[in-house]
């Protein structure tokens, strides 16, 4: 890692000199990564890091992505609050690749009209946290060869992003990386570990896990569910190795389908028929995010965890678990 760092560092110095670089920051690990490098290696006044709160975002995104920021001594943090412009765009949306198509332009879109606020000259370089396998799943290589498109990376494949690659103002010092390989830099560079051992999180946040159209009462529905479903796997442990849930699996989450269930509600003495929704629990363990396995949960675990989302979050009355491996399953369900 040190001999990575080292060439990496040279490279982005002798590209970028002494013109700004803008790093547009989900939060996650990859992300997260690239902007301790470039903070490690640029003046810090050169790095501007911007977050979007896209409101498809985890439950407490917001303020938890600002704080590790300043832990990593950024000075110029830019935090844009556009939930409702990508709502609004998402609207009657329901095909998966149009969605991150429209999500991966709304990025581009809203960035360029940032910069120009906050007054960016027009040589600034973008940075990116694409690792390899959001090239090779959105059917490129990364010296721009083709290949079969798994699902288009919004970071990678978006006309804007292949724009400003082709303008030779990208640096993605990541690109010949895959996950495990990030861990271990963001190791390296200091970042702490409660970042680098997070849970992937896809670039397009929870748009791509809700099933049919994404609405603000489908995103806070799955966002609570979400909370709780991480929640439960930090405070329970592996009767096997002793390490949390958490720690014991690669990546969790949970999917919201566009369904509904019969179920019953009951309340005191009495029961009526309720018509809920149905949510989906996703855990797998992986190193690379190219093959996946199911996480052999405990029946036990599995239903007590059900049972504090559907007493918890009022709207889902059915919980069911995803059982398929990468291949044939993709690990995210859009």
């Amino acid at each position: 890692m040190k001999q990575f760092v080292d060439e990496q560092s040279q490279a982005i110095k002798s590209r970028v000199g002494n013109n700004p670089v803008l790093l547009l920051i989900s939060g996650g690990v990859d992300s997260t990564v690239v902007g301790a490098l470039l903070l490690k290696t640029l003046n810090t006044d050169q790095v501007h890091l911007m977050y979007m709160d896209t409101g498809l975002m985890r439950k407490n995104e917001t303020a938890a992505v600002r704080a590790n920021l300043e832990k990593l001594g950024a000075k110029n943090v830019h935090i844009i609050m556009c939930e409702n412009e990508f709502l609004s765009a998402l609207a009657g949306v329901t095909e998966p690749e149009e969605k991150r198509r429209i999500i991966g332009d709304m990025f581009i879109t809203i960035q360029e009209r940032e910069i120009l606020r906050l007054g960016l000259p027009e040589d600034y370089f973008l940075a990116q946290g694409s690792i390899r396998p959001d090239f090779i799943e959105s059917g490129l290589t990364v010296d721009g060869g083709k290949t079969s498109v798994v699902k288009s990376h919004h970071n990678v494949a978006s006309p804007l992003v292949d724009a400003k690659r082709k303008a030779g103002k990208i640096i993605e010092p990541l690109a010949e990386l895959f996950k495990d390989q990030v861990r271990e830099l963001g190791r390296f560079l200091g970042v702490d570990e409660a970042i680098v051992s997070r849970h992937p999180f896809p670039g397009p946040g929870i748009a791509v896990r809700i099933l049919g159209e994404v609405t603000k009462e489908n995103c806070d529905i799955l966002r609570e569910a979400d909370a709780i479903f991480i929640d439960e796997l930090k405070n329970r442990s592996s009767s096997i190795t002793g390490k949390t849930l958490y720690e014991e699996i690669w990546q969790a989450f949970v999917i919201l389908l566009p369904t509904r269930s019969v179920g019953v509600n009951s309340e005191g003495s009495t029961s009526e028929r309720k018509y809920g929704r149905v949510l989906a629990l996703r855990a797998i363990n992986s190193t690379d995010g190219m093959t996946a396995n199911v996480y052999p949960f405990e029946t036990r675990d599995l239903l007590e965890i059900s049972a504090r989302i559907t007493g918890s979050v009022k709207e889902i009355g059915r919980v069911v678990y995803d059982i398929s491996n990468k291949p044939p399953a993709t690990i995210e369900w859009e």
